[in-house]
């Protein structure tokens, strides 16, 4: 699979563009500012049908304007597709494939997979659990249909069981049978996603452990673990534990919902013991192997979005990156930079073509 051609109107600080792609490398350089990450989000909106960035879509607008409209050409299964999607202030978000508009979003996800590598992902080392859960969810989403309708499902019960236990607290009449009833609903969505979440987990790790121990030279022991109360008692056992807690705090206090990724280096707590670089360098490992799922279990290759992926990173560990996305099993690549000579010197190093964009406020041409 690959994106022929991009058409914007009106997206963030770009009035219009019209490019055309190569189905290898994709490099945008130009100044801090300039709009380079703004086209890889139109990509990923393409893709995603919303922005990596901002979940609200009427801020993607360009200031002064009522509308913008994304338009792309995808080759996929040497067929072609055309996805169009456009959003008007104060009105539906429309999302069309092939002219045809989508009776619901989610049909989307998952048919044009893409992964982004972006500066913004620190915040999945330095934020709280829900960011990392997010992601897990993310990447599952991708590959299951039907696994967005049951997290649905369960934070819906979810949030019944703590209406009702704020209820029991102001009215002080507790009914047992009512609660049962939402425990049972809440452990049949829950044990389903929990066992989505660890079979995932037990085929990504493997994947996460390869590309770090490729991009630092096995230099530094990491590991990602998969934390869930479900790991420790069965869920129907762990809500029946923490009633009285649930009851004194008004709020459900286990289940899947409290899933936490752990993200150690050395036996130590990567957010407050990792150097910029080896975070880094434990990120892009991160979306390398959530790349390398996707692609086996999609059965073709996805779009990989590289934002600013050389700062922090030193020339060896930059170079062996590059190399890798190169030359192994990556598919179409869109990377962005603020140096045009040094992307260049890169890739005649590693003997790489590449498709040069010059960005200069929201103008791009061919450099």
């Amino acid at each position: 699979m690959w994106l022929k051609n991009i058409t914007l109107l009106n997206f963030k600080n770009y009035t219009d563009a019209d490019l055309r792609f190569s189905d290898t490398v994709n490099v945008f350089t130009g100044n801090n500012g300039s709009g380079k990450t703004n086209m890889l989000d139109a990509i990923h909106y393409l893709c995603l049908c919303k922005s990596y960035f901002n979940p609200i879509d009427t801020q993607q607008i360009k200031t002064g304007e009522e509308v913008f409209m994304i338009q792309g050409d995808f080759d996929r299964s040497e067929k072609n597709e055309k996805i169009s999607c456009g959003v008007k202030r104060n009105q539906k978000k429309q999302f069309k494939r092939n002219k045809k508009e989508y009776d619901k979003l989610a049909d989307h996800i998952g048919l044009f997979p893409v992964v982004m590598v972006s500066p913004y992902d620190v915040n999945l080392i330095m934020e709280g659990s829900e960011e990392r859960r997010k992601f897990i969810d993310n990447v599952i989403s991708q590959t299951d249909g039907h696994y967005l309708d049951q997290l649905i499902t369960y934070n819906r019960i979810l949030a019944n069981r703590n209406a009702l236990l704020k209820q029991i607290a102001i009215t002080r009449k507790y009914d047992p049978a009512l609660l049962e009833i939402l425990d049972e609903q809440l452990v049949m969505a829950g044990n389903k996603i929990f066992g989505i979440r660890k079979a995932f987990m037990d085929e990504f790790i493997p994947m996460f452990n390869q590309y770090y121990t490729y991009l630092t030279e096995n230099r530094e022991v990491v590991e990602l673990n998969y934390q869930s109360q479900l790991n420790e008692a069965t869920f129907e056992e762990l809500l029946k534990k923490t009633v009285e807690k649930d009851r004194v705090l008004e709020r459900t206090t286990t289940g899947i919902h409290k899933d936490e990724l752990a993200f150690i280096i050395s036996n130590m707590p990567l957010k407050k013991f990792g150097s910029q670089g080896q975070q880094k360098s434990f990120l892009i490992a991160l979306k390398l192997a959530q790349y390398a799922y996707l692609a086996k279990n999609k059965g073709f290759k996805p779009l990989l979005l590289l934002d600013d992926i050389f700062d922090k990173l030193d020339d060896n560990r930059v170079q062996k990156l590059m190399q890798m996305v190169s030359h192994h099993d990556f598919g179409q690549i869109f990377i962005t930079d603020t140096g045009k000579e040094r992307v260049k010197s890169i890739f005649e190093k590693i003997e790489v073509d590449v498709t040069l964009f010059e960005v200069d406020n929201g103008t791009v041409e061919n450099a």
